[in-house]
């Protein structure tokens, strides 16, 4: 028997892998989703996952093998082109042979399950250089790339608002704000700074905003351009917001202003 990862709900331990795969029948998914607005844990597990879909689903995704992992191959290959007077023996052939092979399942595995699990070590560790600002930017580009804007799709606020209940432990704010011209599309979970967030989606004629929002006290409040992207962010009630568009920067701003309105009331 298998014994689950620390944290995990061990009772949805074989049924969360089959919803996210959409192999539930559909009694069964229904099930399974009225569990997850009550397990914190598996909501974030399938968070996860679903951003990793996210990302593999992009064209011409690579990822390089870890230092050490490319430094042991290269040990191998250098002591087997040295021949016979290499120290290693009989073995020195089967251990290029096995390093070589581990590469080889690093830069393609066949499996889906697997690729999902080798993706999840790798990004796992937080990059070197890599910001706040360039993890929302990228969200954002992911969200676009393979269509997958929402988890729940719908203009009502009322409907998005009490979904994101027993997923994650805050409360994000949901306005509509169709008569400013920025209609609500819906809302999904996201996994940023090594956390489960909000995102709220809103459109603005053919142009998506995705809002972040995650709890953080700070003070921090502006606006800037990355990428070709425009981003602003602020504080509310104790949580951090950040929109992230293509729209114009003063566009953005508007949108911000009418947004933070909607909320005070």
């Amino acid at each position: 028997m298998t014994t689950p990862a620390p944290g995990r709900c061990a009772d949805s331990e074989h049924a969360l892998h089959s919803f996210i795969d959409g192999e539930l029948d559909a009694v069964h998914a229904l099930r399974f989703e009225q569990h997850l607005s009550s397990c914190r844990s598996c909501a974030e597990e399938v968070a996860r996952f679903r951003n990793l879909r996210r990302v593999i689903a992009q064209d011409d995704v690579r990822w390089r093998a870890p230092d050490h992992v490319r430094a042991q191959i290269m040990d191998a290959v250098r002591r087997e082109s040295m021949g016979p007077r290499s120290a290693t023996g009989s073995d020195r052939g089967g251990t290029a042979s096995r390093l070589l092979g581990l590469l080889g399942r690093w830069s393609f595995v066949p499996s889906a399950a697997a690729l999902a699990a080798t993706l999840f070590l790798v990004l796992a560790v937080p990059q070197k250089g890599t910001s706040l600002t360039d993890e929302l930017v990228r969200s954002h580009v992911r969200s676009l790339l393979v269509d997958h804007l929402t988890d729940v799709q719908t203009s009502d606020r009322h409907t998005v608002k009490p979904w994101f209940s027993g997923k994650i432990d805050f409360s994000p704010p949901v306005v509509d704000l169709a008569s400013g011209g920025f209609p609500l599309v819906g809302g999904r979970l996201d996994y940023v700074g090594e956390r489960v967030i909000a995102a709220l989606v809103y459109r603005r004629n053919g142009h998506v905003i995705n809002v972040f929002v995650w709890p953080e006290h700070s003070d921090k409040t502006g606006s800037e351009t990355r990428d070709g992207y425009s981003l602003a962010y602020w504080s509310s009630s104790g949580l951090r917001i950040s929109a992230v568009s293509d729209l114009n920067a003063k566009e953005l701003k508007q949108f911000r202003e009418l947004f933070d309105r909607a909320v005070e009331r």
